[in-house]
């Protein structure tokens, strides 16, 4: 009866303790770098999706270069300023994005 006993209270403190070390164990974090990766951004003046990449990532920052802006991270760019980054990319392909 004895063995018992402690047999439960390793089962159930396993079962407490587990769910919290697989919470720690995920990178699913927003502020993680894989945040942006392959997510898309629907242009609304374009009709398109932009995946966020690599790729895309080094032409935001090469449009923040040609425009002689401060870096601001994507998620917490709206409105016309997205839009004018849009349409600014719709000139620029991937061939003559230079990061500076």
């Amino acid at each position: 009866m004895h063995r018992l006993l402690i047999l439960g209270g390793l089962l159930l403190g396993t079962a407490l303790i587990a769910p919290i070390v697989v919470r720690a164990d995920g990178d699913d974090h927003p502020y993680n770098k894989k945040y942006y990766d392959n997510r898309r951004y629907y242009d609304h003046a374009g009709h398109d999706y932009h995946v966020w990449n690599g790729q895309e990532d080094r032409a935001y920052r090469s449009y923040l270069g040609d425009q002689h802006k401060e870096y601001r991270e994507w998620r917490d760019v709206r409105g016309p300023e997205r839009e004018d980054y849009f349409r600014w990319r719709h000139t620029h392909p991937d061939s003559v994005i230079v990061v500076k």
